[in-house]
């Protein structure tokens, strides 16, 4: 296969990646006949998918638009993936110029597109490192050069934590993470979950064991898991809900119940 410019030298373009396959549901260009492959049959198992990364990506635009609303123009974003159109610091960046946004991935492609596509931006940067590891992220030059942790900043976990394990206790890491920001720093989150949405627990097990068969984990979480990750945080109404239901720019009309899959939610730090 030919390497197109974009993608580093070094990773296998044989394997599918969880940040390309989620390029190919948000209609983007930075994925392999791997990546669409992979992407296909999870969209099999799990009807809906694009429909449902498309509502994750309006909600997490609102969030950014509410945080800047709410005087938080700092954006640390963990699991930031392949930046497509839409992305965190441009939506911040409209809504403030004052805006700073460090993103965060572990994916090498996700790292070198980023890197391509924030050439220039001043406020904006992307860093190597692992959720996992939030001393490491917080210590990082680039986090540190544009985020003040003295000030609030909106830390996004936007569908990462479902490919984190429950061993990995994604719970202790969020905990180090609110532990070091600001008080009136917002948690911005979304998770797949079956549970309240028109997909059975059969389905989710599906697409979880195509992501497995990928090379990744995708676990489904209940809304009181979810919850649990906002521990030290109030939760802002209207509470964890389905995305679509989170602020809506608009009423509600005929959305595809399918939208309604999973859980969003924001918190702040008293």
């Amino acid at each position: 296969m030919e390497r197109p410019s974009w993608a580093p030298q070094g990773i296998d373009l044989s394997q599918p990646s969880v940040s390309r396959i989620y390029d190919y549901y948000l209609g983007g260009s930075h994925n392999f006949e791997v990546d669409r492959e992979a992407a296909r049959k999870a969209i099999d198992a799990f009807p809906g998918l694009p429909k449902i990364m498309q509502a994750n990506r309006a909600f997490m635009r609102r969030a950014v638009r509410f945080a800047v609303d709410e005087g938080v123009t700092q954006f640390l974003d963990i699991g930031s993936g392949i930046p497509t159109f839409g992305n965190v610091h441009e939506v911040a960046l409209a809504a403030s110029p004052e805006a700073r946004i460090a993103y965060v991935d572990n994916d090498p492609v996700a790292v070198a597109h980023s890197r391509a596509v924030l050439e220039g931006t001043e406020q904006a940067s992307i860093t190597s490192a692992d959720f996992r590891s939030p001393e490491q992220i917080l210590q990082s030059p680039e986090v540190r050069r544009l985020i003040d942790l003295d000030r609030p900043v909106a830390l996004l976990l936007v569908a990462l934590l479902h490919f984190v394990t429950d061993e990995e206790d994604p719970w202790s890491t969020i905990g180090e993470l609110r532990d070091a920001l600001a008080p009136g720093s917002l948690l911005i989150l979304t998770h797949a979950s079956t549970e309240g949405g028109p997909r059975t627990t059969e389905e989710g097990e599906q697409v979880s064991g195509v992501y497995r068969n990928a090379g990744s984990r995708l676990l489904m979480r209940s809304k009181q898991d979810v919850t649990r990750f906002f521990d030290g945080f109030e939760i802002l109404e209207p509470g964890i809900v389905p995305m679509p239901r989170w602020r809506p720019d608009a009423p509600l009309g005929q959305e595809d119940p399918v939208v309604f899959t999973g859980f969003a939610g924001v918190g702040r730090k008293a």
